[in-house]
């Protein structure tokens, strides 16, 4: 059957934070202003937190192959600017390396600078890097209904996305470190279930009034409307470690949110399912990643994560047919089953490594891939 053509408000968008890593000991090198100069006429690179990170942000796409190509193109221009400043860029969750940030490696910006000043204790909890996906909506009422249609499923999104196993030089033991420390930020928590944009917009005030966040943008839920895009954005995802990472989470949002749209259409109601079950799911994957132990929302009873993720697309066929992505996603999560996640692949070229320099360089030729090499085992494929 022929994909259903897709909805003209559907288009998604991406961001990718990354971080600038010297090459031989893996520690920070603060070279994005720098950086910054050299791609000034790249709208799409914008300073981050720190001034050993830099993100981008690709145009308004149609399409995951449009997506595929923006995302290559973004990352090959921050290799080629990092290496003119004398870095690699390396697309991790967390730095494997380095010590704590300081003050001094804050970017110089207004907004950064009134971060530190409310939230001097989580400096550490910025030096992260995550990937977000933006998806139309055709309004705000919408875009609310389908958050609380979506907000059960982040936990296997998290899952098939983490990428940051190592920090301060060791194993954290959690696929995904950067959730935990993300999750330290007061407003870095599940959407809720609102009634409608009216609802949602006086939570998000009573954030920012009660000092949680400085402004709209520092409302961290880990699925929410942009504040700034008609769209709804998904930021629950380490930066992956390849493009195919990234264009397999992207593919994922799309049609989560198509499927959300259909059972909107077709008047059925979201799952009314307690946030703290949730958040114990999201933590479950975190720690567990796709290969280990997870928690069944809708059941609360612990679950192979890879048979939530299996639960996952089934869920998504109403949205794949909608978004015509079904060929490329499904390609794309069977190489995830197979291969590994990132922290799995991270995990696999740190014991191949045999000094840290080695790790760090593998780090950076896989954030430079367009294609997710299969995890090997004893020499065989998984």
């Amino acid at each position: 059957m022929a994909p259903r053509p897709v909805d003209p408000w559907r288009t998604l968008g991406v961001e990718e934070e990354f971080f600038l890593v010297d090459a031989e000991t893996g520690n920070a090198v603060a070279g994005a202003p720098e950086m910054a100069r050299l791609l000034a006429d790249e709208p799409a690179v914008t300073p981050e937190f720190m001034r050993y990170q830099i993100e981008t942000a690709t145009p308004v796409c149609a399409g995951l192959g449009q997506v595929r190509a923006e995302l290559d193109r973004l990352r090959r221009l921050l290799v080629g600017a990092a290496d003119r400043v004398g870095c690699l860029l390396v697309a991790t969750g967390v730095l494997p390396f380095d010590t704590p940030p300081t003050l001094s490696a804050v970017t110089d910006l207004p907004r950064y600078r009134d971060l530190v000043d409310r939230f001097p204790g989580l400096l550490s909890s910025a030096s992260t890097c995550g990937c977000h996906v933006h998806v139309g909506v055709p309004s705000r009422e919408v875009g609310v209904q389908v958050l609380s249609r979506i907000r059960s499923w982040l936990p296997q999104l998290l899952a098939v996305g983490a990428n940051s196993p190592f920090a301060m030089g060791r194993d954290t033991g959690w696929d995904s470190w950067r959730h935990p420390m993300w999750s330290r930020w007061p407003t870095a928590r599940p959407p809720e279930i609102w009634a409608d944009a009216g609802h949602y917009d006086a939570a998000v005030r009573h954030l920012v009034d009660s000092g949680a966040a400085v402004d709209p943008r520092g409302v961290y839920w880990h699925a929410r409307l942009s504040p700034r895009y008609p769209t709804v954005e998904v930021r629950i995802a380490d930066v992956g470690l390849s493009v195919d990472d990234a264009v397999l989470l992207a593919g994922l949002v799309r049609a989560l949110v198509a499927t959300a749209v259909e059972e909107l259409r077709a008047g059925r109601p979201a799952p009314a399912v307690p946030t703290a079950r949730i958040a114990a799911a999201l933590s479950a994957a975190a720690r567990h990643g796709l290969g280990g132990p997870g928690i069944d929302v809708f059941s609360g009873d612990v679950t192979a994560q890879r048979q939530l993720f299996q639960d996952l697309l089934d869920h998504l066929r109403p949205g794949l047919e909608v978004t015509g992505d079904a060929d490329e996603v499904e390609r794309l999560a069977g190489g995830v089953v197979l291969g590994g996640s990132g922290a799995d692949r991270q995990r696999e070229m740190r014991a191949a490594s045999a000094t840290t320099g080695e790790f760090v360089m593998a780090l950076a030729a896989a954030t430079a891939a367009s294609r997710a090499p299969e995890l090997t085992v004893d020499g065989n494929d998984r």
